[in-house]
């Protein structure tokens, strides 16, 4: 019986353990519990159709960036077709200007030549070099500008009208478009009716394309063809302006004019460059 005393600690510590262990969390348990939570938010994630949308923009993004480098491709071709547009103008233009320089070399020459009494003569000397070496492009006025003895030779021209004329064409020879800009717009609000206007109005436009202000370029080559469609520069505004509007991206609407260029002056150089300029914008 002495036993029995011994024992009854032993027993209330084993049941005050065995009492613990029932009361404490089961770490098995917590983890399971943390599990079927997760699983429950990801079921009520997929049930809201959340992944599908981040699919969904995932693709509409995907086409995006397709889109935006077909455009990025389409820019690269247009640029370098303007940059091709562009060497072919100043070449032209330069092709121009030094036709210009050589038909007033010829005027000065045949002028000096034929002598203060011999004037009248050598107006008509210096017209045919003009047409001479300048074929259809240019006109005696931008000839006679360009060599600043105009004056005498083409009735209405005034030595003041010439004077502010050949300093923008002087501009332009240089490389100084806005000058030269300033300079026929100047020219063409001070003397609208002078005999130079049609050729002020082409080679401002000529100024505006080499700026590529495409816009103004456009204008002034219609007004050339508006005002003085018989004009010696409608041919060239003709011309020019089937480039300009290529350049605006009107490509139907500048080849049609081009294609007018070959039908109103067949046989003539500025046709012969509306086909070349027809077969490229064609590419």
């Amino acid at each position: 019986m002495r036993t029995l005393p011994l024992l009854a600690p032993a027993a209330a510590l084993l049941v005050a353990l065995l009492s613990g262990c029932a009361t404490g969390p089961d770490p098995t348990q917590v983890r399971l519990d943390n599990l079927d939570a997760r699983v429950t938010k990801l079921e009520r994630f997929v049930s809201n159709g959340s992944l599908v949308q981040l699919a969904e923009q995932e693709d509409s993004l995907q086409a995006q960036v397709r889109s935006l480098r077909g455009r990025l491709d389409r820019l690269e071709q247009s640029n370098q077709r303007l940059s091709t547009q562009q060497h072919q103008l100043y070449a032209a233009l330069d092709k121009r200007v030094t036709t210009l320089e050589q038909a007033s070399a010829a005027q000065q020459a045949a002028i000096q030549a034929a002598g203060g009494s011999g004037a009248a003569s050598g107006t008509g000397a210096a017209t045919a070099a003009s047409s001479a070496a300048g074929g259809g492009a240019s006109t005696p006025a931008a000839s006679g500008a360009a060599g600043g003895s105009l004056s005498g030779m083409l009735p209405g021209v005034t030595p003041t009208q010439q004077s502010v004329y050949g300093q923008a064409f002087d501009a332009l020879k240089a490389g100084s478009y806005s000058v030269a800009i300033s300079g026929f717009k100047g020219f063409l609000q001070t003397y609208p009716s002078s005999p130079l206007a049609p050729n002020a109005e082409y080679w401002l436009g000529e100024a505006h394309y080499v700026n590529q202000n495409f816009n103004q370029a456009e204008k002034c080559f219609r007004a050339v063809l508006k005002q003085w469609p018989e004009s010696g520069k409608a041919p060239a505004a003709m011309f020019d302006l089937g480039n300009t509007l290529i350049a605006q991206g009107k490509v139907r609407e500048g080849r049609l004019m081009l294609k007018k260029v070959i039908k109103r002056y067949p046989g003539t150089g500025v046709a012969k460059r509306a086909a070349s300029a027809l077969s490229q914008s064609g590419q």
